[in-house]
């Protein structure tokens, strides 16, 4: 991947939509939501400490699995490939 996310930034792959349902019943195209789970593949330096000057280091990494909010991000296409970018402030929490 050709972008680096700068300061408190991060580079997000989205999860694949659902395609079944629990009970068997696929979903049509028009049905799936879009996931609020993805991997962490890029992070920035981290958050600016605005009186030290200093990075503050992220509480997640590249490789977490995590949750994020609905309209968390900004969708950026890169390679044919679809990714968010987004604060750490969208992350819910990490999958473990």
């Amino acid at each position: 991947m050709n972008v680096k996310p700068l300061g408190d930034k991060l580079i997000v792959k989205r999860a694949d939509p659902q395609e079944m349902t629990e009970s068997g019943i696929y979903l049509p195209e028009s049905a799936k939501d879009k996931p609020r789970e993805g991997e962490i593949i890029a992070t920035g330096k981290g958050i600016l400490n605005r009186e030290s000057g200093e990075y503050l280091p992220f509480s997640v990494k590249a490789g977490d699995k995590v949750i994020f909010t609905s309209y968390a991000g900004t969708e950026i296409k890169v390679d044919n490939a679809e990714y968010l970018i987004m604060t750490e402030d969208d992350i819910l929490g990490i999958i473990e």
